[in-house]
């Protein structure tokens, strides 16, 4: 029978019988325009500036969480009835969930103000694209059914879970992507268990966790949480993005002063920065190549900002990412504007705060009331019965978010910024104690 199997670095082979009428529908859409795109968008961003090897794409990504659906539905299927068009719309959801990213993934959606899942679903939705047709092709109303999975309104909500929530096949496969592309050990848990361990809790249409699977889920949130703290939230990577923000700013500034022209004009890279409208066709022009190839462009251009920010990134010669205190007083961005200033920089584009936070689990309040979405369950207890997995688990108890507070600067001014932090953090404390 004829296969199309894919090497995959993760999963080593992923195979799709094209004799088969939904893998032969998972083929068309990966063969698709929209989907080939994803291999022109990088899947950790700027990453790579700090780990050579985060070079893998959102094509590579979307491939492993289809293959992790198929297992997951696979092996549920031995404990419950699941119906073709859940298999369907699960398999597909899962392949087409990153389907709007923008380049560099998440790094410019702040930027140019937009956020991707609501791109996914337009693309899905606009009969004009490649993917809709071939959707259409095989039922007439499989995007609507793919919108209502995105928005979680699709029944059974269980295959809403498996693509999108506290534990789905998105996670699953990204943890362990990324920590093998970077090199970073941090993401690794035990798969394998915790896809033998899903059940579907039928009564309340959610997923939980057999008992014997509950230290692979911990391990699971435990991963999560590091490569938040040691890779996604990097401090070099987290530099390198004030770098290309700085840069996307500025060249946003001159454009709408007349100081700055793209070529061509109104392209589509400068509608999105000049926050225009643009449609479904115009968006999925984009990728990572518009980025790099505009900094390059800018390097060489007659505004000395602009060109050294671009310069910077192109060359790796990024911004210092220093600690400050969470409520660091307004004189210490005072007396820090005034360092980067008196060293002949623009304040406004080589002073970047940068602040972001992350918890590994959702169990810091109450899960009464609460969307299974947000959170995971678990079978425990004697008699066993399912119960949200902070009532059972220590270590899920202890877990705490996690937030960064940041400055970023130019390395030449980083020595006396971060002496000037170091001096304001017992000022905070102090503030902080007396609240």
């Amino acid at each position: 029978m004829p296969w199309r199997n894919y090497r995959d670095p993760l999963h080593n082979i992923i195979s799709l019988n094209e004799s088969s009428t939904e893998d032969r529908l998972i083929v068309d859409l990966i063969d698709s325009t929209e989907f080939q795109r994803l291999r022109r968008v990088k899947q950790l961003g700027l990453a790579m500036f700090t780990y050579q090897g985060a070079e893998q794409s959102r094509f590579t990504h979307s491939l492993g969480v289809m293959h992790v659906m198929t297992r997951a539905l696979d092996l549920l299927a031995s404990h419950h009835v699941i119906s073709n068009e859940a298999r369907v719309v699960g398999r597909a959801g899962a392949l087409l969930h990153d389907l709007g990213h923008g380049p560099l993934s998440h790094v410019v959606e702040k930027v140019f103000s937009f956020h991707h899942e609501d791109w996914t679903r337009r693309i899905i939705l606009d009969e004009t694209t490649e993917v809709n047709r071939i959707l259409r092709g095989f039922s007439a109303d499989l995007p609507e059914k793919l919108n209502a999975l995105f928005l979680h309104n699709y029944s059974p909500a269980f295959v809403s879970q498996l693509v999108s929530s506290q534990l789905d096949c998105d996670r699953m496969d990204y943890l362990l992507r990324d920590s093998l592309m970077t090199g970073a050990k941090y993401g690794i848990y035990d798969l394998e268990w915790v896809l033998h361990a899903l059940r579907i809790d039928e009564s309340n249409d959610r997923i939980y966790v057999e008992s014997k699977g509950l230290y692979a889920v911990e391990e699971y949130l435990q991963a999560r949480y590091y490569m938040f703290r040691q890779v996604y939230f990097h401090r070099t990577l987290r530099s390198a993005e004030a770098v290309l923000n700085s840069a996307l700013g500025r060249a946003r500034l001159l454009m709408s002063s007349g100081k700055l022209t793209l070529q061509p004009p109104d392209s589509v890279f400068e509608k999105m920065l000049s926050g225009e409208k643009v449609s479904t066709g115009e968006y999925l022009q984009l990728d990572d190549t518009d980025v790099m190839y505009r900094l390059k462009e800018w390097s060489r251009e007659e505004d000395t900002i602009l060109a050294d920010l671009s310069s910077r990134l192109l060359d790796r010669r990024l911004f210092k990412a220093i600690d400050v205190a969470p409520n660091v007083s307004e004189d210490f961005w005072t007396n820090a504007a005034g360092i980067v200033e008196r060293a002949g920089y623009h304040p406004q584009y080589y002073l970047v705060t940068d602040r972001a936070s992350d918890v590994p689990y959702y169990s810091d309040y109450s899960p009464v009331g609460m969307d299974p979405e947000r959170l995971i369950y678990v079978e425990a207890g004697l008699p066993l019965a399912i119960r949200e997995i902070s009532e059972v688990s220590d270590v899920v108890r202890g877990m705490h978010g996690y937030r960064i507070d940041r400055v970023c600067v130019p390395s030449e001014v980083a020595g006396e910024v971060s002496r000037l932090a170091h001096e304001h953090s017992g000022d905070s404390q102090s503030s902080s104690a007396g609240n």
